[in-house]
This record gives C-alpha cells, structure tokens and sequence, in this order.
C-alpha cells in the first residue's frame, strides 16, 4: 500500500483534514474507478476537484500532496493514499461492508490489480490518440517545467523512479506524438487482455465468479474509455461487451461516466475524421 510518510508531503494542510477526503477529476479513468467503489461501498466523502485540462496536477500545491501529480489522492484522518488500486485496497479493509474483494482471494485480487496497472500507459496513449486527439503537444512545457521541479520528489521517504516515468512518457509524447506503432502496440496488448476476460466470463456473471468485484470496476473502466476510442468491443469480444453495457447501466456506474453532450459531439467528429483518413482506430491496429 502507498501511504506518504511525512517528508513526503509539502502541502501540510492536508494533515489536520478528518474523514475520507479525495482529490479527484471527472475524466480520470483511475477517479472514475474510485468513485464508482466508493459509491458501491456508500463511503461519505468530501469532494476535491483537480482540474487535469488546466494542468492544476502539476502545480506545487498538489505536488506537494501528492509528489508524483497523479489523481486520485485519499486523505483519511490525515493519512495520505496514493494509487487508485493502492487505494481502493485500504478502503476496502477500512470499510469492510459490503465486500468488493472475494474473502480468502485477496492476495489474487492484489496481483490481478497490479497487471491492470500496468497497461495504464497503454490506456492514456489510446486515450490521447483517439479520444482526446489535442491538436498541440499533450503538456506545454511549462507544465512539465514544473512537474519536475516541485513536490518532495519522495514516495515514502525514497527516491521515486515513477514520477520520472511519467515524464519520459509526457516528453516522448511531446517529441513524437501517438504514433501508430505505439497506438498499435498498446491496442494489441488490450485485445490479448479482453480475450482472457471473454474466456473468465463465459463461465460467470462477473470477473471473480458470482458476484460484483473490484476488479469488475477496474476492468469496466478501461473497457469503458476503449469504447469511446473507437476500440470495436461488440464485434471482438461480445461477452466483455454485454458485461460492460450491464454494469454501466447501473447508476453507481453511470454516474460515474456520464458525459456532456458537447464532448460527445467532439469525440464523434475525431472519430468521423480519423475514419476518413483510415487512421481509426480499428485500421490502425489491423483489427
């Protein structure tokens, strides 16, 4: 679990804050996923909105919560949380009802959470290809200027490799763009994945058997943002299709997801675009 130790945090208002506090944005695929857990578990929370559009993420205040400007954040009676899987795991031990993690499965769970970490990259390069396509660099440089140069540059005390990570991937982004080999690779990687779900849901209702886990939530969401890229769920893989459209029918999903009308405009003329100059994402991945 990653919880800050003291030299960690910068931003020492947080310390003194009571109760479950998160820092969160209504796009961020990982918010997304601890909002829909904390409205299943009917957790009280206090709302912190970081706006990633603006690069608020990047500014000393949130570095100094959270030094690698990642959302979302857990500040529980002043203890800070960091890594939405991390997170979501304490939660589930703190508030033990109802249960989202199978009793006596917890260490699988944990593993399986930590291989849907790792596509993370591969999501947000899809993400940024065929959903949000900005028409400049991803983050001006002003924004990674200060990336670097602020928050602790610690994660419980140690000098954190992720956070230059995150950087190599903004300056490459900025570099080269999504290109389409690498929008290749990463959908290639998710089509492997989502066969491995076909095949877990062809024998249950849900990904660990009878009953709604979180890996469930996990799993929806990235299906979830694939689907708005272009990714063509119904047609590769109808069982992970028909589970995602059930899920997302509930409201604790719902909510969760929900999209202006104007930003679905936006998305559908990318994708109207990207279809004409054969570079959806379908064509691009040979799918």
């Amino acid at each position: 679990m990653v919880q800050l130790v003291d030299s960690d945090i910068r931003t020492r208002e947080v310390l003194g804050w009571k109760g479950v506090h998160v820092l969160h944005y209504s796009g961020s695929s990982c918010s997304q996923k601890l909002r829909i857990f904390l409205n299943l578990k009917g957790i009280d929370w206090t709302s912190h909105l970081v706006d990633l559009h603006s690069n608020e993420n990047f500014k000393p205040w949130f570095l100094g919560i959270n030094p690698r400007g990642l959302v979302p954040v857990l500040v529980h009676d002043g203890a800070v949380h960091i890594e939405s899987n991390d997170i979501v795991q304490y939660l589930e031990k703190a508030f033990p009802s109802p249960k989202l993690v199978p009793a006596g499965h917890e260490n699988e769970v944990a593993a399986l959470l930590r291989h849907e970490d790792d596509l993370h990259l591969d999501l947000r390069t899809l993400s940024f290809r065929f959903v949000f396509n900005p028409p400049g660099p991803p983050k001006p440089p002003a924004a990674l200027e200060s990336y670097a140069a602020n928050g602790a540059g610690t994660v419980q005390g140690a000098k954190d490799r992720e956070k230059e990570i995150q950087i190599e991937f903004w300056q490459r982004a900025t570099k080269e763009g999504f290109t389409d080999e690498r929008a290749r690779a990463s959908a290639q990687k998710f089509r492997a994945e989502f066969d491995a779900l076909e095949q877990r849901l062809a024998n249950a209702p849900y990904l660990m058997g009878e009953a709604l886990s979180v890996l469930d939530i996990a799993w929806f969401i990235y299906a979830h943002r694939l689907s708005l890229a272009g990714y063509p769920l119904p047609r590769l893989h109808p069982r992970v299709h028909a589970w995602k459209e059930k899920l997302g029918a509930r409201p604790e999903f719902v909510k969760e997801i929900v999209m202006p009308a104007e930003a679905k405009a936006r998305i559908e003329a990318t994708h109207r675009a990207q279809a004409i100059a054969g570079k959806s994402l379908e064509a691009v991945a040979g799918f």
